[in-house]
């Protein structure tokens, strides 16, 4: 039998029975067999066929009842059913909505062209959009991506902007991150704090924008015209050159900058150099860099190429850039790397300017030899007579000559001319009119006339030379046998001369109007004399003038310079005149000084070779020794040393033949007296064992600081010098002969 044979022959039994009992126990069997039913998967529509075939007569109402008690059961579980399953429909629609939610938000946060982020408390990134990925160079796979965050470029400014962030709950900025490749990339950040109803921690939600381009853009035209206002002032290549590894060392990693120039012949091209120094000879570059260098030659001007030593590699060492078809530039990174294309650009408007700054450069400085060529013609002779310094400051650059001038000219054996002008103006337009005034006066120089009518000669040659009014000359003329100087002075600064032991000295004797100025009397003539170690100082008020301070305290500092100098060379004496005087922003205006360092009056006597005339030779010595001030006990060491030179020349000079003659000079130098014995003859060669004799070398090394003996075949010549702390003065004075 079956389950529902089972089932239904059991219902008519109980059914049977409740229709003969009709009590409350036999109905409650019906729900029992409803619930079987239930769990048989009996149906309803069999249970009430079945009913019906077995239930006839007045029965009916009865036997209904017991019916409905078996449905019963049947009926809550059905009722049960549908309900579930319209709640199961009603789930399935929520979670298939939430489900196409999901993919729209999902698309819509990927269609963000800005990168979108969402962040928890702590700071760790949990979702991320396409764009974001893009940005950064980190996808989806590695979320979370905690604190600090792989892409961040600088710790220190991330956490105070984090700090921020959670301090005020939202944020916006510019910072730079590091792509996952390793390059820089600059962002634009938005992040605000979102606070969900069932969350106990607030969730940010923020987003990135790359910015690189656009603030390449802006950087590139900062730099251009930086660099555009420092290479417009720029007076040379090494110049331009620093200008451009002070832009380029920060923007574009540069560590060094060399332009090379090609020559019109077949000469080396030279090569500049900024980064280090000296800049290296062509052939000692790199031979990768030489060959870049020379192919640049063959390419469009402002052509720019990344060059790199390792060919398996795209990274690179450099750039080079045509400027023209004889200058090209070499930018080397300080460590190899990959060039973007916002390097690219920013070298190649750089490139632009300074194209244009090297062929102005270039212009510029062949009209400048040029010019200074001409203005050279117009100072006067490097070469100067002993004991004189000069130096000539311009206020104007990049002229080398203005409105002031100087001129040392010897106009015979024993005379020595000196003048010192300052013309009204400054730059080319003085320099023009001093130019004429010099060559005026240098001419009349050399007739020798005296320096008062120097002046009125050169009074009239002024009033025919436009702007040479009002010029003012300082004249002067120099006899160093006599140990004075003449001198007159057309409304100029005063010269000053100081002495060993004694006061500055102002020469205003003599002084008169500037040059073209009306006067009713003749121009006035003065003198004064030097002595040994003098110093004597001509200038122009560029020295000295200050503005809101009078000019004789200008002139008393020159006076302190020199009573503080009177000890070092008169080189260096011009050196430390315009360092100490110099303002703190430098002269602004002509400076010309020259100096004279006085020797005193030299010895020189010639005499027979003999050794009767030794006695009279070391006479004459000692006397020129007192009258300079050396000391007793250095005067007899000197004596005695001179002495051993000239008895060889006396003895040894001429033997054999007929004496000639021997030359006794004595100097002080530099703070040395300097003697030189000098014959034509030769000295015998000492034997290997002299004996008592032939010691005279020997003693002459003893007693003086230096001994130079010259022996040739056209006579012995030797020069001792000997320590003497009465001043240092230069030598050369003309000699006094005995």
């Amino acid at each position: 039998m079956t389950i529902a044979a089972d089932f239904h022959a059991q219902y008519v039994a109980a059914l049977r029975a409740y229709l003969a009992a009709q009590g409350e126990d036999t109905l409650s069997v019906g729900h029992e067999l409803g619930r079987r039913a239930l769990q048989e998967q009996i149906s309803m529509l069999d249970i009430v066929e079945n009913h019906h075939r077995v239930v006839d007569g007045p029965d009916t109402g009865v036997a209904l009842q017991f019916l409905l008690q078996t449905l019963a059961a049947l009926d809550v579980a059905t009722r049960g059913f549908i309900d579930g399953t319209r709640r199961y429909e009603q789930q399935r629609a929520r979670a298939d909505d939430l489900a196409v939610r999901d993919e729209f938000r999902t698309a819509l946060v990927n269609s963000l062209q800005e990168g979108f982020f969402v962040a928890d408390r702590n700071g760790a990134v949990i979702e991320i959009n396409d764009a974001f990925a893009d940005i950064t160079g980190y996808g989806p796979e590695g979320l979370p991506y905690a604190w600090p965050h792989p892409w961040i470029a600088d710790d220190d400014g991330s956490n105070a902007r984090l700090g921020r962030l959670l301090a005020q709950g939202t944020l916006e900025g510019e910072a730079a991150i590091r792509h996952r490749d390793g390059r820089v990339v600059w962002v634009g950040t938005s992040v605000n704090a979102v606070t969900s109803p069932n969350a106990d921690e607030d969730t940010y939600v923020g987003t990135i924008r790359d910015i690189t381009a656009a603030r390449a853009a802006a950087e590139r035209e900062r730099a251009v015209a930086r660099l555009a206002t420092a290479v417009s002032v720029a007076k040379d290549v090494d110049e331009v050159l620093t200008a451009t590894l002070d832009e380029c060392r920060t923007t574009l990693d540069v560590g060094r900058v060399a332009a090379v120039v090609w020559p019109t012949d077949e000469d080396d091209p030279t090569v500049h150099l900024a980064g280090t120094s000296p800049a290296p000879p062509w052939h000692d570059l790199e031979p990768p860099l030489r060959r870049s260098l020379e192919d640049a030659r063959a390419w469009l001007p402002l052509t720019v190429e990344p060059v790199g030593w390792a060919t398996e590699t795209d990274t690179a060492n450099g750039i080079v850039a045509t400027l023209s078809r004889d200058v090209t530039m070499w930018l080397e990174f300080g460590e190899p790397r990959r060039v973007g294309i916002e390097d690219r650009q920013l070298v190649i408007a750089l490139v632009g300017h300074l194209s244009l700054a090297m062929q102005h450069l270039r212009q510029f400085e062949l009209a400048r030899d040029t010019s200074l060529t001409l203005q050279r013609s117009m100072l006067a002779p490097t070469e100067l007579p002993a004991g004189f310094a000069v130096r000539y400051e311009p206020a104007v650059s990049p002229l080398e000559i203005g409105g002031d001038w100087y001129d040392v000219l010897p106009t015979d054996d024993d005379h020595i001319g000196i003048i010192v002008g300052d013309c009204v103006g400054r730059g080319l337009s003085a320099a023009a009119v001093m130019g004429q005034l010099r060559s005026s006066a240098r001419a009349l120089l050399l007739t020798g006339v005296s320096p008062a009518r120097l002046l009125e000669h050169l009074d009239s040659v002024a009033a025919f030379i436009p702007d040479a009014f009002c010029t003012t000359v300082f004249v002067a003329i120099l006899d160093p046998r006599a140990e004075s100087l003449s001198y007159s002075s057309a409304g100029h600064v005063p010269a000053v001369i100081t002495a060993p032991d004694s006061q500055p000295r102002f020469l205003t004797d003599a002084r008169s109007v500037p040059l073209a100025v009306h006067r009713d009397e003749p121009r006035p003539q003065s003198a004064a004399a030097l002595t040994c170690g003098s110093t004597l100082l001509l200038y122009t008020d560029g020295l000295v003038e200050r503005r809101g301070e009078a000019i004789d305290e200008g002139i008393a500092r020159v006076a302190e310079v020199m009573a503080h100098t009177m000890n070092v060379p008169v080189d260096a004496v011009a050196d430390a005149m315009l360092e100490k005087l110099a303002p703190a922003r430098g002269y602004d205006d002509d400076v010309a000084i020259v100096l004279y360092r006085h020797p005193g009056a030299a010895l020189a006597i010639e005499n027979e070779a003999i050794p009767v005339r030794l006695t009279d030779l070391r006479h004459h010595l000692a006397e020129w020794l007192h009258s300079v001030g050396v000391p007793e006990s250095l005067t007899a060491d000197i004596v005695l040393v001179v002495n051993e030179a000239l008895s060889n020349s006396a003895e040894h000079a001429y033997r054999g033949r007929t004496p000639g003659t021997m030359r006794l000079e004595a100097a002080l130098v530099d703070g040395h007296i300097e003697i030189t014995v000098a014959d034509s003859g030769s000295w015998k060669t000492p034997p290997a064992d002299p004996g008592t004799r032939g010691r005279g070398i020997l003693l002459m090394r003893a007693l003086s600081e230096q001994v130079d003996v010259d022996g040739t075949a056209d006579g012995t010549t030797v020069v001792l010098r000997f320590a003497f702390g009465k001043g240092n003065v230069v030598p050369g004075a003309d000699a006094r002969v005995v």
